[in-house]
């Protein structure tokens, strides 16, 4: 059994404003748009004598663009072009609207090459009350991270000398101890992450109650696209995942800024050339460097702590 989304909530087209004719303000209200990135927001504007902005706690719906891309909107807001606003004829909560925001985004595969969803979206069917799954009501919505960085100061890496160095030169190389996914369930979930050769959520496929490696080491998916990332508790590992060991005091702010370094040598690794322990013996990468030509790690780490959101690294 199914619901029209024009049984749960009013749907209108949002106040339909453009963002170059606004005025940009940071202290402004929100500006919704097609995009699919930031809850749809693109900017903070000045807000607009006579015009009510669109209500708050109701969902914003790309029919064009990025369509069905669809958010909670928790404050009041205006909105671009092609954006539907869905403001709920019930009582819903916070976990029920972004369960129907994940029903709605659902439906993106059905608007396709420039079909857009104005006309039949409020005919779109999703769930029933009754038919929200018992694990939405469980899960814990995650607090939304602090823009604010550690420290309120600019490091410009355009003042600073760079120069290049073999990567076996400040980290030990070495493959991980490979783990079965049969093993690992086996012992049951756990807080420990399991490291994958997935390009997504930090390289962790899932958590199991096992590990096998130490934390505060960089890992290299050696089988698929050469991913790096940081992992800084204790882990387990699938095949082809490689494991660099620091030579020198690292921390979470300058691992990061060698993993975002890592990241942009992955054109290296097209084509079935994959990022072999071999080769990543040989890779060299450029490094800030202090008055005594070594790697600028002080810098590094404070360069990452400069940037927005270090503060909830």
């Amino acid at each position: 059994m199914t619901v029209k989304v024009e049984d749960y909530f009013k749907v209108y087209y949002g106040v339909n404003l453009e963002l170059v004719h606004l005025k940009e303000d940071p202290n402004g209200i929100n500006f919704v748009s097609r995009t699919s990135q930031n809850n749809g927001i693109s900017a903070k504007v000045k807000i607009l004598p006579n015009l009510n902005p669109n209500p708050k706690n109701t969902l914003s719906v790309s029919c064009g663009g990025s369509v069905m891309e669809t958010f909670l909107q928790e404050k009041e807001y205006y909105s671009g072009r092609d954006i539907y606003i869905l403001e709920p004829k019930i009582k819903l909560t916070k976990k029920q609207l972004l369960y129907y925001c994940l029903c709605l985004k659902n439906n993106k595969y059905r608007f396709n090459y420039g079909r857009q969803a104005n006309k039949t979206l409020k005919l779109i069917e999703i769930p029933p009350l009754n038919g929200i799954p018992n694990w939405v009501g469980k899960i814990k919505i995650p607090k939304i991270p602090s823009k604010k960085p550690v420290l309120n100061k600019k490091n410009n890496l355009g003042n600073v000398k760079w120069e290049y160095f073999q990567l076996n030169s400040i980290f030990n190389i070495k493959g991980t101890k490979t783990t079965s996914l049969t093993k690992l369930e086996e012992k049951g979930k756990g807080k420990f992450p399991y490291v994958t050769t997935q390009a997504t959520n930090n390289g962790v496929g899932n958590h199991f109650n096992y590990y096998t490696e130490e934390g505060n080491v960089i890992t290299v998916d050696s089988a698929v696209i050469g991913f790096a990332s940081y992992q800084d508790k204790k882990f387990s590992a699938s095949d082809h995942v490689e494991k660099l060991i620091p030579l020198f005091e690292m921390n979470k702010y300058n691992a990061l800024f060698i993993v975002t370094l890592l990241n942009k040598e992955r054109d290296r690794w097209n084509y079935g050339r994959k990022s072999s322990q071999t080769r990543l013996l040989n890779l060299k990468i450029k490094l800030p460097i202090n008055e005594e030509d070594y790697p600028d790690w002080k810098f590094m780490e404070e360069y990452i702590k400069s940037v927005s959101y270090s503060i909830s690294i």
